[in-house]
């Protein structure tokens, strides 16, 4: 019994373990939610919005305002084995899936236990590199090394003492695939013929894709040439020939193996007076939304028929006691949708509008359930979806800028067989532009131009998914598509660019972005 008691006290005393709350923490480019102390949370706040701004500052690239919708949501889990049940994968120690119903990251709070293992921050780090690399190029194509590349010069920055934050260091989590013999030759990965891969290979292409971004990024006998081989790539050569303006690709090969022997490899600081942090607002959640945060993680990861019925079942036993609580019954909503039971969908989302008129969640997923019962009852009079609309519209009046709204705004004529205004057309776009991440959205965006008689506007928005590593079957299929735009065949693409669109105007599994390992 004492010895019990002593346990029960020294978990009391050890920080972070006691008493532990869900704390969210909004900043102007994340929303984070972590079971920890504010302090701590405050903390990782300031880490991550310091790395977006001293990329940015890296970069040249501007700090326009971020609409809060198109924030990155992130969830902080308690390790990485929580992570990789999660994702289905022992192997996924963070990931991230960009989408139009909200981007989100699962991380795990500790991760890495020495110098050759990837740590919470690194993972995070990589992917919201990915995440801003699509916002800044949305248009612009680039083969899967240099993704990855990016991400991974990115992901090792340092947050100094002083608060400047400096970029460059080598990932030495992937020093098998930089020390292994190069599996993966430089001109199936210049090319982008890279084809099905070796876990080996999986492994140097991440290592190597690195020190080719660091070689590019400081060798001055090296100056200009990655900035010829984009431009060519966007101008419509293949990979395999666009690699011709690194010269020979041997010498290129011997350069960088003399590189990474060097003793230590340039940096760039970008200093702590360069970085203005805006506020960060740290919040309680309240004991509804604390109750339904683990069934909150689990639909955001995704749901599908399987899955589905067993997260409803659990968000209304979390939400039961939380009748008044509009995040509870929003979560509710949500998963009540999921399951396809709309009635219950429904009743959930207007008690949480009843309390909160402007909760976003409820008047999405109210506009969700209120499309899937006309189409199932085949209702498609003009009274029904007028109906919807003025659900969607007061929404967009609560956020304009709610790139999810925009879309199912446009479905509302779309999915009625109506002609869909400009505003909507529009009101399409706008989410585009507010989301590029969304790969779903692309095509919805595509097949609309395609609708419109432009094609080549159509075509331009899908070369990016050619040699996107996180495309997956989609890059297939926007190679389909731009195939039958270059034969002429409009016909054709506009039937096969419906496919890809699917993912956009069906969004049950909520899938977005395939895992990073």
């Amino acid at each position: 019994m004492v010895r019990k008691i002593l346990v029960l006290l020294l978990l009391v005393m050890l920080p972070g373990v006691a008493h532990a709350q869900w704390h969210e923490a909004s900043t102007d480019h994340f929303v984070i939610y972590s079971k920890d102390r504010p302090e701590r949370l405050q903390k990782f706040a300031e880490t991550l919005e310091r790395f977006d701004l001293a990329m940015r500052g890296l970069r040249g690239w501007k700090n326009d305002p971020v609409a809060p919708a198109a924030r990155l949501t992130i969830f902080v889990l308690g390790s990485t084995d929580a992570v990789g049940e999660l994702a289905g994968d022992s192997m996924v120690a963070g990931f991230y899936s960009g989408r139009a119903s909200g981007s989100v990251a699962f991380v795990p709070r500790v991760s890495g236990t020495d110098t050759f293992d990837l740590n919470a921050q690194t993972i995070l780090f990589h992917e919201y590199t990915h995440h801003l690399m699509m916002s800044e190029f949305a248009n612009a194509a680039f083969p899967a090394w240099l993704v990855e590349g990016w991400a991974e010069f990115h992901a090792t920055a340092q947050i100094q003492h002083d608060g400047s934050v400096t970029f460059g260091y080598a990932p030495n989590y992937r020093a098998w695939g930089l020390l292994s013999g190069n599996p993966l030759p430089l001109e199936r990965i210049l090319g982008g013929n890279l084809g099905k891969m070796t876990d080996q290979q999986t492994d140097s292409l991440y290592g190597r894709s690195w020190l080719l971004t660091h070689y590019f990024t400081f060798e001055p006998s090296r100056s200009g040439q990655l900035g010829k081989y984009i431009r060519a790539i966007n101008a419509g050569k293949p990979a395999s020939e666009a690699m011709t303006e690194f010269g020979d690709l041997r010498v290129l090969n011997r350069e960088l193996d003399r590189y990474l022997k060097k003793p230590s490899l340039s940096g760039r600081t970008v200093p702590a007076s360069a970085i203005k942090l805006g506020p960060i607002r740290i919040r309680p959640l309240t004991e509804g939304e604390a109750a339904t945060m683990p069934v909150r993680i689990r639909s955001d990861r995704g749901v599908d028929e399987k899955t589905a019925p067993r997260v409803y079942a659990a968000a209304k036993k979390a939400a039961a006691p939380y009748p008044n609580d509009p995040a509870a019954q929003g979560v509710l909503a949500e998963t009540a949708y999921d399951a396809q039971d709309y009635e219950g969908a429904l009743a959930a989302a207007e008690r949480a509008l009843a309390v909160d008129p402007a909760s976003m969640q409820a008047l999405i997923y109210k506009a969700l359930t209120q499309m899937a019962i006309a189409e199932k009852n085949k209702d498609y009079k003009r009274e029904t979806w007028s109906a919807i609309r003025k659900t969607l519209v007061a929404a967009n009046k609560v956020d304009p800028d709610n790139p999810e709204v925009l879309i199912l705004y446009y479905r509302s004529f779309v999915d009625a067989g109506q002609a869909a205004p400009a505003v909507a057309r529009d009101g399409l776009y706008r989410a585009y532009e507010l989301v590029p991440q969304d790969r779903g959205l692309r095509f919805q965006v595509a097949a609309m131009f395609l609708d419109d008689g432009k094609p080549e506007v159509a075509r331009a928005l899908l070369v990016p998914m050619l040699q996107d590593p996180h495309s997956g079957e989609l890059a297939a299929q926007a190679a389909k598509v731009i195939a039958e735009i270059d034969a002429g065949d409009t016909k054709a693409a506009q039937k096969d660019v419906a496919t890809g669109a699917g993912s956009a105007q069906n969004p049950p599994p909520k899938a977005g972005t395939a895992p990073d390992k």
